[in-house]
């Protein structure tokens, strides 16, 4: 089955990529979201409004996420649609805006005027308090109401950051935590472009921007002046902003911390510190390696996945179409979106993933992208941005097969047709990988 890539012009994502947008992803899409009208009313922006041109108003796509039944915190980074999800889902809620500035300083200045409000509001209604870690103080409040007045609250934020450092429990269970992603490829239905996703992310705000280009850039400023700076998360502004090219440059790679710190010009010490950040804002994670029982031993270092294809580009200031170096980290990390929007806990949306971590022995040579544990059972899973396959692109899977309670062993890659090798590798289109995460097979 394996052969030799076939050649490509420079610059080009590859011909797989189109296959991969008219096949059977776009197929088995639509039949099933027709029923569900994806596409519905168009909703301003506010957050970008007057900032970035093109996206004031963002077509919005039907969402997976389900409200929970009781009150929760909304966690994503800023522009994934929590506002918008929000305001559609609970039409009727009182909706407090943090971001407004003229009601973030009335609370500010006297927080017990949020909770005589919230006394107007009948019992049991819904109650949406928009970036909410701008004044943790108003917690106080919402934790009144949920046992005083029996109030549910989607509790929505760009990053929980200011929280943690408030020191609040986060209502000490009273609420559950969910998490918003960018567009995932059923959310897409037949729009579902894996070439324009590499490109440019699914962020809502910038997909259903008419200049995406722009917008990224855009983006990445606006990142800086209303989460980094406006919020204070950082002292040194100018040392973060050249952090963040920096960090862009080792998406899908194990962090090197020194080169990073000597890199953007920083301490050592202040890089932990930046990406926890990253991770607060949910513009990035950091993924462990996994220390398993084999023969070798493993790294321990973890790697820095970003969480939008886009966003990564635009913060190394590369917009230009994918290169083929570009191509692989770009769709190991989209792969890797996926794996957390599918078995995160948070998003309530595939099997729930015990832990998710790559393998590579310390002596090198070797490597698994990803691998799921799951009870004492673990899959292993390998990603390539090609339609042709090559005998050595199965070595890590082989490599990892003595792994204790490993079930499975997954080829990710772009070609068009599903094959298991004489040694029970299973190779996956993009397509039926991304079915066999929507029907909770991995």
């Amino acid at each position: 089955m394996p052969s030799q890539e076939r050649s490509r012009q420079p610059g080009h994502l590859g011909n797989e990529l189109d296959d991969v947008k008219s096949g059977e992803i776009v197929g088995q899409r639509r039949n099933r979201l027709a029923a569900g009208n994806p596409h519905q009313a168009a909703s301003p922006c506010r957050h970008f409004s007057g900032i970035i041109d093109g996206m004031a108003s963002p077509l919005r796509y039907r969402r997976l996420l389900q409200p929970p039944k009781q009150s929760f915190f909304l966690f994503g980074m800023r522009g994934v649609g929590k506002s918008t999800w929000a305001r559609h889902t609970f039409p009727d809620a009182l909706h407090v805006d943090l971001l407004d500035e003229a009601v973030y300083q009335s609370y500010l200045r006297d927080p017990s005027l949020f909770t005589q409000e919230l006394r107007r509001v009948p019992p049991g209604r819904w109650v949406i308090v928009d970036e909410v870690q701008r004044l943790p103080i108003l917690l106080n409040g919402v934790h009144r109401s949920i046992e005083e007045r029996r109030l549910k609250f989607a509790l929505l934020g760009s990053s929980a950051r200011k929280l943690k450092q408030a020191g609040t429990n986060l209502l000490a269970g009273r609420a559950v935590k969910r998490v918003m992603l960018p567009f995932l490829p059923a959310e897409l239905g037949s729009d579902f472009d894996l070439a324009e996703i590499l490109r440019f992310g699914s962020l809502p705000v910038i997909w259903q921007s008419s200049a995406k280009s722009d917008s990224l850039e855009a983006y990445v400023q606006l990142y800086l002046k209303e989460e980094i700076q406006a919020e204070a998360l950082v002292r040194n502004l100018p040392g973060f902003a050249r952090f963040l090219p920096v960090a862009a440059i080792f998406h899908g790679q194990v962090l090197n911390v020194a080169g990073l710190a000597r890199d953007a010009g920083v301490a050592r010490t202040t890089i932990a510190g930046y990406l926890d950040i990253l991770a607060d804002t949910h513009l990035a994670w950091l993924l462990p390696a996994y220390e398993a029982r084999l023969r070798v031993k493993e790294r321990k270092h973890p790697k820095l996945y970003w969480a939008d294809p886009g966003i990564v580009r635009a913060a190394r200031q590369e917009l230009h179409r994918p290169t083929e170096r570009e191509r692989g980290p770009l769709l190991e990390g989209w792969v890797h979106v996926l794996l957390r929007a599918y078995g995160d806990p948070a998003s309530r949306l595939g099997l729930r993933h015990d832990g998710l971590f790559y393998w590579a022995p310390a002596e090198g040579g070797t490597e698994v992208d990803f691998v799921i544990r799951r009870g004492g059972e673990a899959v292993a899973i390998e990603v390539k941005a090609r339609r042709q396959l090559a005998q050595r692109d199965f070595q890590g899977l082989r490599a990892i097969a003595g792994l204790a309670g490993l079930t499975r062993r997954v080829m990710v890659f772009l070609g068009d047709r599903p094959f298991v090798t004489d040694d029970g590798i299973e190779g996956l289109p993009v397509a039926e990988f991304v079915h066999e995460l929507e029907g909770r097979r991995i």
